[in-house]
């Protein structure tokens, strides 16, 4: 079993930054690999970036390849996600997530989700 809490987000100007936090609870956090996903109003909830277990491996969505970055502690228990130069289009909920998969993970092979944290970019 594992709780993930998601917090970081805001209201942000486009341009801005944020950083997302995910607090992980109740199993052993090194053991899953880590993504965040993000869903906009009327829209499929999509993959935007992934993290190994180890953290030696990294993946991230085209759209915002060179502007978000994924990391994580396992010390910590937590997983991030900075968003540097952010545009009216991130706007979305964004859930921390733990699985077993590949980086490149599909939502339907998620094992633990957290509840979400809203992401409004302004324009």
């Amino acid at each position: 079993q594992m709780q993930l809490v998601e917090s970081g987000g805001g209201l942000v100007q486009a341009g801005g930054s944020l950083r997302l936090s995910c607090a992980a609870a109740g199993d052993t956090f090194s053991r899953f690999n880590m993504a965040w996903f993000r869903q906009a109003p009327g829209k499929e909830r999509e993959l935007v970036a992934g993290i190994s277990a180890s953290g030696d491996r990294t993946y991230h969505t085209n759209s915002v390849k060179g502007r978000f970055t994924i990391s994580r502690d396992n010390a910590k228990n937590t997983v991030y996600l900075q968003m540097n130069s952010l545009k009216p289009e991130d706007t979305a909920v964004y859930y921390c997530a733990a699985h077993m998969g590949i980086m490149a993970v599909s939502a339907s092979r998620v094992q633990y989700w957290g509840q979400g944290t809203q992401v409004t970019v302004s324009s």
